[in-house]
């Protein structure tokens, strides 16, 4: 497959996930954050295990159960903290600081170049990201933009550590054990902190359906097999294609004003998408800066 074809499959991930703001307010009972969580990893994980037959391995526990943390215990206990707690403008802009913070990371643990193209057009998507989403009068809590920076910091760093860590299993199974590891960690804490669900109803179960198995199970395959194949940076700034979907949604679906503002945020994150992906294309073989100096580009430092 060409990395086009690679880059189509990644980017329909974050813009399945702008649905989610939308189903999740229309289509489930407000106020269990930790529980609708669980429900939507949890199941979805242990569905693809069923499926794959394929469990990980002793040795690797301990990172299956570390990017299950990053990339759905923390990341979306930290992700509802920030709703809660912001405007959802702001939680979207803080979230999408996760392309740079994917940037710096992946040149400390992975030795990937700061390409200034790419830094340049992940700071102008989050620019674009304000303009959709900010609105006058911004409330600023401090505890929620912790959250939200926090967040953004975990996703970035699950990304990242699972394009580190390639396990010896297709992504389907990687997916597999990262849900299933991130749902068992937040399950007690769904048991503990939170009342017992109110009786489930048949809306309340297609919005659980089409999370747990399209908006995790599905888009978080695509994602990690989309970190097997392109850089991090590529993959990260896809993310913003999120916050565009949920915006989208909310005009066609629940009849919300678009405004001149919006409308030019969201041209500047699209077009912040495509430069990302142009500034982070792998370079030729002579035109890397190890095979300039001497070194062989697949010999480790």
């Amino acid at each position: 497959m060409t990395r086009s074809t690679d880059i189509l499959a990644t980017a329909l991930a974050p813009t399945i996930w702008g649905s989610t703001y939308l189903v999740t307010t229309e289509m489930l009972p407000a106020g269990y954050p930790v529980t609708l969580a669980v429900l939507r990893a949890l199941p979805a994980g242990l569905l693809l295990l069923a499926v794959t037959r394929c469990l990980p391995p002793r040795a690797w526990l301990g990172r299956a159960f570390a990017l299950g943390a990053l990339n759905f215990a923390v990341f979306w206990t930290l992700l509802f903290v920030a709703a809660y707690r912001l405007p959802g403008g702001v939680a979207a802009t803080l979230g999408a600081l996760q392309a740079l913070m994917v940037i710096a990371m992946a040149r400390g643990w992975l030795g990937t170049d700061v390409r200034p193209g790419a830094v340049a057009a992940a700071a102008t998507g989050v620019v674009g990201v304000a303009f959709l989403l900010l609105g006058p009068g911004v409330a600023l809590d401090p505890i929620g933009i912790a959250a939200g920076l926090g967040g953004a910091a975990s996703m970035a760093a699950g990304t990242v550590l699972s394009r580190k860590w390639q396990p010896p299993v297709p992504p389907l199974g990687f997916t597999a054990w990262q849900l299933t590891a991130g749902g068992l960690i937040l399950l007690p804490f769904a048991l503990f902190l939170e009342p017992p669900l109110p009786t489930i109803t048949q809306t309340n179960l297609v919005g659980l359906a089409w999370l747990g198995l399209i908006g995790a199970a599905a888009t978080y395959w695509l994602w990690f097999r989309g970190l097997a194949r392109l850089d991090p940076g590529a993959v990260s700034i896809l993310g913003m294609m999120s916050p565009v979907t949920a915006v989208a949604l909310g005009w066609l679906w629940l009849g919300q004003a678009l405004t001149a503002v919006q409308i030019a945020g969201a041209l500047i994150v699209l077009g912040s998408v495509w430069g990302g992906q142009i500034a982070n294309r792998p370079r030729p073989a002579g035109m890397n800066p190890s095979a300039r100096s001497g070194q062989h580009p697949f010999q480790e430092s």
